[in-house]
């Protein structure tokens, strides 16, 4: 073997491996039968996650180990909406109708429901914070307006804004309760939420939902199945991954990036391998998109994608908002992410 194919041999090892050790997953136990949705990602040490079945867990340690708990009384609840202050306070919401929104002090072990919703058309699809006070909540339309809550006391109370000053949604517009990744709240009072459906788009607001604007990415309108899954803003920056959940392996129109505040898109030039549920900001440049055939990362603003694993199965990953740590989950999986 000459000299260039060996150095071309070593490098596809040293490729592979390092792939194969992208994502490390923590083993859970046999009990715990879950799709984590809702993610966290507080600081290197602290990161909670939440899903179906009523489960909630929590690291203390960087991913190390994790503790896992069923919410009592809450067994049968998919709770896809979760928010982590610090290791010892969090809020949880449930996916459906009777909607819940449950917050603990305590690291899990008690939960206080702090805003409940009867309403056979609820339906709540995530949440986000510009600091440890202030926060919104959104979900499904009802009456055509979409569904909003909003907190200034780290969601010890909510309180829904008057319906006019909601967004009025087309019909069949609704949003993904994926990954809780289709809105987020940027800057000071920056804040974006995305819908999918029969129409895609994202709503905007520069003055905390007091007014919107829209930005209309070119993906695949018209059916209920596709559409915006995640949105990622950084300044001007903008990312957003969808596709179509029916047809997971599709990889035309699933990504698109702004360079202007969500004023013009442009399509990814190599973009990622299926649908995806899940982007993040890893710095300026770098981000990472997952769903459920595999997930990539970009380092050039979302234009290429390029495979980082070919794991199966994860929804959501979410970057420290005080660190490095990357935690990604999904299927009765759990995992930190390095690349």
């Amino acid at each position: 073997m000459n000299f260039y194919l060996l150095a071309f041999f070593l490098i596809l090892v040293n490729t592979f491996t390092a792939f194969s050790q992208a994502i490390q997953k923590y083993p859970l136990a046999s009990t715990i039968r879950s799709s984590f949705r809702g993610l966290s990602v507080v600081n290197d040490s602290v990161a909670w996650v939440s899903g179906s079945k009523g489960w909630v867990g929590r690291t203390t340690n960087g991913g190390l180990h994790w503790e896992f708990n069923q919410v009592p009384g809450f067994a049968e609840s998919d709770f896809r909406t979760l928010y982590a202050f610090n290791s010892t306070s969090a809020i949880i919401a449930n996916a459906g109708s009777p909607a819940y929104i449950l917050r603990t002090t305590d690291g899990g072990k008690n939960w206080q429901p702090v805003y409940t919703n009867t309403n056979p058309a609820i339906f709540m699809d995530g949440v986000d914070f510009w600091n440890d006070k202030e926060g919104v909540l959104y979900g499904d339309p009802i009456d055509g307006r979409m569904f909003l809550l909003f907190t200034t006391d780290g969601g010890k109370t909510w309180v829904e804004p008057a319906m006019e000053t909601r967004p009025n949604l087309n019909e069949g517009e609704a949003s993904f309760a994926a990954s809780g990744t289709g809105i987020r709240c940027y800057g000071k009072k920056q804040l974006v939420i995305a819908t999918g459906g029969k129409t895609s788009r994202l709503f905007i607001s520069d003055n905390r939902g007091k007014t919107w604007r829209t930005a209309t990415p070119p993906v695949p309108q018209g059916k209920e199945s596709g559409g915006i899954f995640s949105v990622a803003f950084q300044k001007k920056q903008g990312v957003v991954v969808g596709g179509d959940f029916t047809m997971d392996t599709v990889r035309v129109k699933n990504s698109f990036y702004t360079r202007d505040g969500g004023k013009t898109w442009v399509e990814s030039a190599i973009t990622p391998g299926g649908y995806r549920e899940s982007v993040e900001f890893i710095s300026s440049e770098t981000l990472l998109t997952t769903g459920p055939n595999g997930t990539e990362y970009s380092t050039n603003g979302g234009n290429t994608w390029i495979n980082l694993a070919r794991d199966k199965g994860f929804h959501v990953l979410r970057k420290a908002r005080h660190g490095n740590l990357i935690v990604i989950a999904g299927n009765q999986a759990v995992g930190i992410v390095t690349f």
